[in-house]
C-alpha cells in the first residue's frame, strides 16, 4: 500500500484528558492513519516540563508537535491537515466528473473514472472513508478474509484514485450550489470554485443524535458519535456503553471489548439479528464482556463539565437504572448530508435522501419535478448529477454496495458526456 507521507513518522499530541479539541484531533489523525502518540497533561506548565524552552505561557492546549519539531497550538483539523501538505487548490478550472464524499461510493467513482480518463475530482469535508472509515475492522467485504480496518481500506482507495490521476480535496465543504449552463457549480468554503459537466453525490450520513437536552454539553466529552476506533486504548478498565445495535456498533463492542472493563450495548429493539450480521452476532454472544439492553434507551446524561454517567429507561419494564460511566458512543441511524441540494432542483424524500431512477416516478416524487428526460438507475431529477451510496434513497446501508454502486454511477456518467457533450 502506498502511504501518505507522514504515515511512518510520528506526531505527538498533547492536551487535558478530558478535551473536546484533543479528542477531535485524535479522531481525525486515527482515521487519516496517521501514526501518533497521544500525551495526557493538564496544563502549559506541565507541557513545559515535557519540551523545555519552548513553550508559550499564553499558548493553548491541545498541542500537536510535528515530526520535524514545529508545535500547533490548539489547533484545527484544518491547520493540521495543511501542515501535513494535504490542502491543495483544484488542479482545474472545470472537471467532467466532480464527485462529493469520499467514503466507499465516492472512492470507487473516483477510482473508475479517473481509471478511464475522465478529469475527476473528489472533494471530502472531513476524513477519508466516511461512517465506514471510522469502522476498526470490516470482515465482510469481498477480498479481505481476515478483514480491514475501514480507515486502511480508504486509505487504499485513495492511493489508488490518485495514481490514475484524481484530484483529490480534503477539508473542504460546499456552501452554495446551483446548475448553469447544464454544469454544476460550487463555490467552496476556501474560496475556491468547481465547475463539472456532471456530478455524483455520495456525502453519505451521518449518525442520529440522542435527542437529550444535555447532549451538546457533552459532545466529545464523554458522548461520541461513531465507533470511535480512537478511543479504545483509553478505555481501558472502564465501562463502555455503545447505542445501536447495526453492524457498526457490534464491530465497536468487540473493539472496546480487548481493552474496557465491559462494554453495553442499548439497543431500543427486541434482538440484535434483524439489525446485526450473523457472524458478528455470534462473536457477541461468546463474549462475556459484552451484555445487551433490549428494549432500551438512555434518557439521562449526568456529569460536571464532562460525563460520568447515564440513565437507560426501559420501554417494557418501565424501570429506569443509573450507571457510572465516562463513554457512550453513539452508532444509530443517521440523516443524509444533502443540506446542500436544498435550493436546487433535485428532488428529496421527507428525510433528504436523494430519490434516483425509477423511484422518481413514485407518486410522492413525481410531481416535483419536470419529467423531461428518463433518468438512468442512479441519475437525480437533474440530469448528469446522480447519486451513489448511503445518500441514496433506498440504496442498501452496505460497504460493497455502496462502491458498487459508486463504479456503476462512473458509466452512467459517460453515458451522460457522450450524449451531451
Amino acid at each position: 500500500m502506498e502511504k501518505n507521507k507522514m504515515t511512518d513518522q510520528r506526531l505527538m499530541v498533547y492536551g487535558p484528558p478530558n478535551s473536546s479539541s484533543a479528542y477531535v484531533i485524535r479522531d481525525f489523525l486515527k482515521r487519516s492513519l496517521v501514526s501518533f502518540d497521544w500525551i495526557p497533561v493538564e496544563t502549559i506548565d506541565s507541557l513545559k516540563l515535557l519540551i523545555p524552552g519552548q513553550i508559550s505561557s499564553k499558548a493553548q492546549l491541545p498541542v500537536v508537535r510535528l515530526p520535524e519539531g514545529d508545535l500547533l497550538y490548539n489547533p484545527t483539523v484544518e491547520n493540521i491537515a495543511c501542515k501535513l501538505g494535504w490542502i491543495s487548490k483544484p488542479k482545474y478550472t472545470e472537471y467532467d466528473v466532480s464527485i462529493f464524499g469520499a467514503g466507499p461510493a465516492g472512492l470507487s467513482a473516483a477510482v473508475y473514472a479517473a481509471s478511464e480518463g475522465l478529469r475527476t475530482v473528489l472533494v471530502e469535508r472531513e476524513a477519508i472513508g466516511g461512517q465506514a472509515g471510522t469502522s476498526s475492522r470490516i470482515e465482510n467485504y469481498l477480498g479481505f478474509p481476515n478483514g480491514i480496518s475501514g480507515s486502511e481500506l480508504a486509505e487504499r482507495a485513495k492511493n489508488q484514485a490518485v495514481k490514475f490521476g484524481a484530484d483529490i480535496l480534503l477539508i473542504r465543504k460546499g456552501i452554495k450550489a446551483e446548475f448553469i449552463d447544464r454544469k454544476l457549480h460550487v463555490d467552496l468554503i476556501d474560496g475556491n470554485k468547481i465547475i463539472a459537466k456532471a456530478n455524483i453525490s455520495a456525502t453519505g450520513v451521518e449518525y442520529a443524535r440522542l435527542n437529550l437536552p444535555e447532549e451538546d454539553h457533552f459532545l466529545n466529552l464523554g458522548i461520541y458519535y461513531g465507533a470511535g476506533a480512537s478511543e479504545a486504548l483509553l478505555c481501558a478498565n472502564q465501562h463502555v456503553f455503545i447505542v445501536g445495535g447495526g453492524n457498526s456498533a457490534g464491530q465497536a463492542a468487540l473493539n472496546f471489548c480487548k481493552h474496557a472493563k465491559k462494554v453495553t450495548m442499548i439497543i431500543r429493539g427486541s434482538n440484535l439479528s434483524d439489525s446485526l450480521s450473523y457472524y458478528l452476532l455470534s462473536r457477541i454472544k461468546d463474549k462475556k464482556k459484552i451484555e445487551v439492553l433490549y428494549n432500551s434507551a438512555i434518557t439521562q446524561l449526568h456529569g460536571n463539565g464532562t460525563l460520568d454517567g447515564i440513565s437507560i429507561s426501559n420501554s417494557v419494564t418501565k424501570q429506569v437504572s443509573n450507571y457510572d460511566t465516562k463513554f457512550v458512543f453513539v452508532c444509530i441511524g443517521g440523516k443524509p448530508n444533502t443540506i446542500w441540494a436544498k435550493d436546487t432542483a433535485i428532488v428529496r424524500d421527507d428525510a433528504g435522501y436523494l430519490v434516483t431512477g425509477n423511484d422518481l416516478f413514485m407518486p410522492q416524487f413525481s410531481q416535483r419535478w419536470d419529467k423531461s428526460f428518463t433518468p438512468a438507475f442512479l441519475e437525480t431529477s437533474v440530469a448528469g448529477c446522480f447519486a451513489a451510496g448511503d445518500v441514496r434513497f433506498n440504496s442498501i446501508k452496505r460497504v460493497a454496495s455502496a462502491v458498487g454502486e459508486g463504479a456503476m454511477a462512473v458509466t452512467f456518467v459517460h453515458r451522460y458526456l457522450h450524449e451531451n457533450y
